[in-house]
């Protein structure tokens, strides 16, 4: 376990992320969902991540039922703050938000202080907890100021008041995670996609300041929501279509991994874990035997020579930290 930044909060290596079960993409059932939720405890899996936006707050409300039969002070739970849910009493769905549920609410962005505290009431009543550990603000890409001037400080002053253990931001970005990471006091941040086998942005201004100021990183989407895991035509690079030249690519990091005795998952959410800010790696799963797969895969890695070889073919940075050897591999 790692504390996150000076916090007294901890989490592991591996952690569940809960979009996947709040119908990302398409349905999942109740039963298959709580079955997923257990997976990830049996599996040894103490960190789970949800947010209100994750199938307009069903995420929240399974991951809540389904931790409750489970001791309080035994597992980490994060959720994020900056969007609002308001009822519509509309039809539809809201699959143009990625969702495969009923388009009961709709979110209103807001990073305001009272925004804040609205929203991490509304989650806390969701999950059917007294205290979340962590709150993220959530993707203020385009709400910057809100988000600086008015929706960190609130998160600090919850943090001073003891509501919630740790504080940071999660992006689909590092430019201005790495921002966060100097101006303010965040103890970690949520970067997703941006450090995976295909993407090594973080690379260059986050990882670094986060490792220089004290400020964890949990990295998500390490399959770059798809592309990574199962790479074939069709498949979804960053809840896209994948480009041909990078499906070109992952194929080509597959046959390697392959060639090694190893698999492109492993080997991508090795990739992750491996650099010194990295103190968790999320991984999303919609049922039991994903999150077992993702679990092994976590632990089983890839072999030196093959981090070797990514770096000779300039299929990796030369300076991206890669796994330390496993005991039985000569070093």
């Amino acid at each position: 376990m790692s504390a996150l930044g000076r916090s007294a909060v901890e989490v592991g290596p591996l952690a569940f992320g809960g979009a996947a079960v709040g119908n990302l993409y398409t349905e999942v059932g109740e039963e298959q969902a709580y079955a997923a939720v257990q997976a990830a405890w049996d599996a040894g899996i103490r960190y789970f991540d949800t947010a209100p936006h994750y199938g307009l707050g069903l995420s929240e409300r399974r991951l809540g039922a389904a931790l409750r039969e489970h001791p309080r002070t035994g597992y980490t739970v994060s959720t994020k703050v900056g969007r609002l849910l308001e009822p519509t009493g509309a039809g539809g769905d809201d699959l143009a938000n990625g969702f495969a549920v009923p388009a009961t609410h709709r979110r209103v962005w807001d990073f305001s202080a009272d925004g804040v505290r609205r929203s991490l009431e509304s989650s806390l009543e969701r999950l059917g907890l007294d205290r979340v550990d962590v709150v993220y603000l959530h993707d203020p890409d385009d709400h910057a100021e809100q988000a600086f001037g008015e929706g960190y400080p609130a998160l600090e002053k919850l943090r001073s008041e003891g509501v919630v253990g740790a504080i940071g931001a999660g992006m689909n970005q590092a430019e201005m995670l790495t921002r966060f990471v100097h101006d303010t006091d965040v103890d970690m941040v949520l970067c997703a996609s941006r450090y995976t086998l295909l993407d090594q942005r973080a690379l260059a201004g986050l990882l670094p300041a986060a490792l220089e100021r004290g400020v964890s990183v949990v990295v998500g989407g390490a399959f770059n929501s798809g592309l990574l895991a199962d790479p074939r035509p069709g498949a979804t690079y960053n809840y896209a279509s994948a480009p041909e030249e990078l499906l070109d690519r992952a194929l080509r990091l597959q046959a390697l991994a392959e060639r090694h005795g190893t698999t492109l998952r492993a080997a991508a959410l090795a990739f992750c874990s491996a650099h010194p800010a990295v103190v968790s790696v999320l991984a999303g799963a919609r049922s039991a035997p994903e999150v077992l797969d993702c679990a092994e895969q976590f632990a089983a890695g890839a072999p030196a020579a093959f981090w070797q070889e990514l770096k000779d073919a300039d299929l990796l940075p030369a300076d991206a930290p890669v796994p330390e050897p496993h005991a039985e591999e000569p070093s």
